[in-house]
């Protein structure tokens, strides 16, 4: 009996004995710690406020159309320039041909009116070429004039001295009327030459103008064959990027409007992280500081990363409805200021399985 009572009087104070050093140790623990984490607040900043951010490239169609094949399926990798969507290309074809045609007919016109030019200055240069011929005929028969002038006068002073006979002043004056009567033939001529240098020339300058509006014509038609190329080139949509395709939300035979947005292609790029911190944080915080990144998909694993830009506004101002604080009652609340931050290592092959949109811790080293 004494034996059992003195083992139960020595196991209390066997408890007493160990309940000092758990205490002791737990103390040590917690100050150790809580010491560490106050060291690291006073040179670091946290936050689990922030996602892994990517381009996101939206796959849209330039004009409308009706589906006729489908080449991607969801989730599928893509690289750029990949056919993702075909629409019906009969009515662009169509359009090509007539703007074709177009062209054709403006070219044809063109060469017509050049033919037209090349008559027409050759018709121009023959007149002004007759025009010199005539005048040195008006000279010749200018002198002829005079000459027949000077004998008739002679011959009219000799006549009613009876020096000569009648025959030979009728002569005189025949010749004398015509030398006159040629003179002014060969004026008139001489002004139908110039008229008809000048109606040729005019129509030579109308049938200039021709050309232009002939050539003017063909840059137009030029154009819009380029266009029609280019809307027949729009029939089939290509990948924007390297990357992923999301959900494809079109079926064959459905009809896409130009500008709608069909489904989306995550850039193969490296991703950054797009942290919102508490405005209280920002205080000592700038681009360039260390950035440690841990991903909640791969827990224990860490990236390195750096701040590369802040945010010119708070989130608060990019929302649909940011707050107005002078109306109502107004309640102080801390904003977030979203900051960029990319990875220091983009060739990490890790980095290609993160995705947008994945959680995030951010460690932010302010020294």
């Amino acid at each position: 009996m004494n034996t059992n009572q003195n083992s139960s009087a020595d196991a209390p104070k066997k408890k007493n004995k160990i309940f000092p050093i758990v205490l002791t140790a737990l103390v040590l623990v917690g100050g150790t710690f809580g010491i560490t984490k106050y060291v690291h607040a006073l040179h670091h900043e946290e936050t689990d406020d922030a996602q892994i951010d990517a381009d996101i490239n939206p796959v849209i169609p330039r004009i409308s159309g009706f589906v006729t094949d489908i080449r991607v399926k969801d989730n599928q990798a893509v690289k750029k320039g990949d056919t993702l969507v075909i629409l019906d290309n009969r009515n662009e074809l169509i359009q090509l041909q007539t703007a074709e045609a177009a062209l054709a007919a403006a070219q044809s016109n063109l060469t017509v009116s050049e033919a037209s030019t090349s008559a027409s200055k050759a018709t121009v240069a023959s007149y002004q070429a007759n025009v010199p011929t005539i005048e040195a005929q008006i000279e010749s028969a200018k002198v002829t004039l005079r000459r027949a002038t000077e004998d008739y006068d002679r011959y009219a002073n000799l006549i009613k001295n009876h020096t000569v006979t009648q025959q030979q002043f009728e002569q005189a004056q025949a010749a004398k009327e015509t030398a006159e009567k040629q003179l002014a033939a060969l004026s008139d001529q001489k002004n139908a030459a110039t008229r008809q240098t000048a109606a040729a020339q005019s129509q030579s300058n109308a049938v200039g103008q021709q050309i232009n509006v002939a050539k003017a014509s063909i840059q137009q038609r030029t154009a819009d064959v380029e266009n029609a190329k280019l809307n027949l080139s729009y029939t089939v949509i290509t990948a924007p990027e390297d990357g992923h395709v999301s959900k494809v939300n079109v079926q064959i035979g459905q009809l896409i409007q130009a500008g709608q947005s069909i489904f989306t292609v995550v850039s193969d790029e490296a991703p950054w992280v797009v942290a919102n911190f508490k405005e209280t944080q920002l205080t000592r915080m700038h681009v360039g500081q260390k950035v440690f990144v841990e991903v909640d998909a791969y827990p224990g694993r860490q990236f390195e990363a750096k701040v590369t830009s802040l945010s010119p506004a708070t989130g608060a101002r990019f929302s649909l409805l940011p707050p107005d604080n002078a109306s109502g009652n107004f309640v102080k609340v801390v904003q977030r200021l979203p900051v960029k931050i990319e990875f220091v290592n983009p060739e990490d092959k890790m980095l290609k399985e993160l995705r947008p949109g994945m959680n995030v811790d951010v460690d932010v080293n302010l020294d």
